[in-house]
């Protein structure tokens, strides 16, 4: 353990590491300000940060959590290959998941680093979404890829200004492999416009305190972050602990794919082992290493009852181990465009052990993550690719409902304005809410499932996606139910309606006039529905979440319909005959209720799951 041996004034301690986030956050400002893409503008699929002159992570901005944990690889990479080839005007570019600590090609790192008076005193640090980088899919993004070659124009770390000056045949280059160069050039240039806004700002931090004590207060900084997170490792019982989880699989007859991590808790030190997940697999949902221990760095931050500063110290206690060749940690040239499926499942995965370990901490399991579709096609002469990232059910914690609306915690995302995507886009949205009937019941229910549906205006319309958790629910915990089922279906409520995979291995054509309607996972409950407060249900029904048939056979609260009140006695009655009636298996079931409101009838129950016939 490191011990404080400092002698440096906590109060300035305090005052530089906020001074240092605000730097991160102003980077973000910029670039939502700035940038030309909606998957950037809008979403805020993005990540900015600080660096030490080592290339340590040392302030976060308010956007991507999921990428924190990326950049110790990213920047170890770019100063091993250019170590004191650094000058001041210099600015880096690389995306490359095998040679340069990426995540997967969109995920785009423009790197700045910070001279003053000559000497590299750090890094300014950002990582964009890129709307599209080439391959064989608009967006960049085909689960169908079976090799990164498919995937689009990989970078590795170079210099894409020097000495200032812009490195004008890559962006050349860059021009010819994207399918809207204007909005790829666009969104690069508020990158390094946030760099240099953050260049001079930490130039001025420094320069307040002095290089030498400036230095010092970054290592006692780093050391802070350290204890805390042993002292929050030494708080949780010693032991080992494991958690399986499955992925639906890919295409028209998925093959779960099964998750596994093992974690070890001895002392003041935590290993996340991740032995016993799949093999790698020939499609691009393979999860480079760098995502996989950023989901670890986010959730044991989550679950610490102390905030950990965002202090690269922080994860010292930490071993990870990630097995080669496996589906998260593939080796190349595996394709991972859409690793975001395993890397925000992890997170779920993760959650699931803390659960045994801190159960009053973790709550149930949320929609699975975001799901993320490309929409390509021409808007009259122009060419067109809209990403969205759909997110906001999250699973119940053991002291409250699990939240409407809110962005997974992982990433922080926001949906697109539909009044933005029907602007900018041959697409009207016909369907935007949230589903009734829908989330897993519990003593504190899940978020509802949201819904998102969309009436094609163009020609042709392409679609290339991913998805999760229609067959293998979002779990519930301590008696709460699971979740409920994502869907993708087209032409609803037409002769012609169909179900599409979760994980499509092929692009979805719609032509002029046909519709799309993806339904998210709903959150987990937490603890038994029968136990939970009667007049939380009659709010339920109130808000228009629930209907009054699903209260009485879900939850056993009977409610006068003339008046919408309680009725206590006949709640009383009704409870009672649905705990002498046992199991779920026994009673009506919640999963009927939530198929009846999308008006899907063709499914079958699969032991506690529910999936299409």
């Amino acid at each position: 353990m490191n011990k404080s041996t400092s002698d440096v004034d906590p109060i300035t301690m305090e005052v530089v590491q906020n001074a240092l986030g605000a730097i991160a956050d102003e980077m973000a400002l910029v670039i939502m300000r700035t940038a030309y893409s909606t998957i950037v503008r809008d979403s805020m699929d993005y990540s900015t940060g600080v660096c030490d002159r080592h290339g340590r992570i040392i302030a976060h901005g308010m956007t991507m959590a999921l990428h924190l944990g990326s950049f110790p690889d990213a920047m170890k990479s770019l100063i091993d290959i250019y170590g004191d080839d650094m000058h001041q005007g210099d600015i880096f570019i690389w995306n490359d998941p095998y040679a340069g600590g990426g995540q997967h090609l969109p995920d785009v790192y423009i790197v700045k680093p910070v001279f003053v008076e000559g000497h590299l005193e750090g890094f300014a640090a950002s990582l964009v979404h890129q709307i599209d980088m080439g391959g064989i899919a608009p967006g960049s993004a085909a689960v169908y890829a079976s090799e990164i070659f498919q995937e689009g124009l990989r970078i590795p770390p170079i210099r894409l200004y020097q000495n200032g000056e812009p490195n004008e045949t890559f962006f050349k280059i860059m021009e010819k492999n994207t399918r809207i160069p204007d909005k790829l050039a666009g969104d690069m240039r508020a990158q390094v416009a946030a760099c240099r806004t953050a260049d001079a700002a930490i130039s001025k931090l420094i320069k307040r305190y002095g290089s030498s004590a400036y230095q010092r207060i970054i290592e006692e900084l780093h050391n802070h972050a350290d204890r805390v997170m042993r002292a929050e490792i030494m708080a949780l019982p010693d032991g080992m602990w494991t958690f399986t989880d499955y992925i639906d699989g890919m295409g028209e007859h998925p093959i779960p794919i099964p998750l596994k991590v093992t974690i070890t808790i001895s002392g003041d030190e935590m290993t996340l082992d991740w032995t016993g997940s799949s093999p790698q697999v020939d499609a691009a949902i393979n999860c480079p290493v760098p995502f996989v221990k950023s989901a670890c760095h986010l959730i044991v931050k989550c679950i610490a009852e102390e905030e950990i500063p965002n202090f690269e110290g922080f994860i010292r206690p930490l071993n990870i181990v990630v097995p080669e060749a496996t589906i998260v940690n593939p080796s190349p040239p595996a394709a991972c465009a859409a690793r975001a499926i395993v890397g925000w499942r992890s997170l779920d995965l993760l959650l699931g052990c803390f659960a045994q370990i801190a159960p009053d901490r973790v709550p149930a399991a949320g929609e699975g993550g975001v799901t993320f579709p490309s929409f390509s096609g021409y808007n009259g002469d122009e060419r067109f690719v809209c990403t969205e990232a759909w997110a906001g059910s999250w699973g119940a914690m053991p002291e409250r409902d699990g939240a409407f609306g809110i962005p997974n915690p992982g990433g922080n995302l926001t949906n697109q304005p539909v009044e933005m995507v029907e602007a900018l886009f041959p697409m009207e949205i016909t369907r935007y809410g949230m589903v009734e009937n829908s989330g897993g019941p519990g003593k504190h229910r899940g978020s509802n499932a949201y819904q998102r549906e969309y009436r094609f205006l163009g020609n042709k319309t392409e679609m290339v996606m991913r998805s999760d958790r229609r067959r293998y629910l979002p779990y519930g915990l301590e008696g709460g139910c699971p979740g409920t089922p994502s869907w993708n279906l087209r032409n609803t409520g037409t002769e012609n309606q169909k179900a599409i995979p979760v994980m499509p291995m092929e692009p979805v054509l719609f032509l002029e006039g046909e519709t799309f309607l993806h339904v998210s996972g709903g959150g987990g409950g937490h603890g038994d529905p029968l136990d939970r407060d009667p007049r939380d249900v009659l709010e339920d029904i109130r808000e228009e979440r629930f209907t009054i048939d699903y209260a009485r056979d879900v939850y056993g609260v009977i409610i006068n319909e003339d008046h919408i009140e309680l009725d206590y006695e006949g709640t009383k009655r009704r409870r009672d005959e649905l705990r002498k009636k046992g199991t779920d298996a026994e009673r009506p079931s919640y999963l009927r209720y939530f198929h009846n409101a999308l008006g899907i009838e063709n499914f079958r129950l699969v032991g506690e799951r529910e999936m299409e016939s």
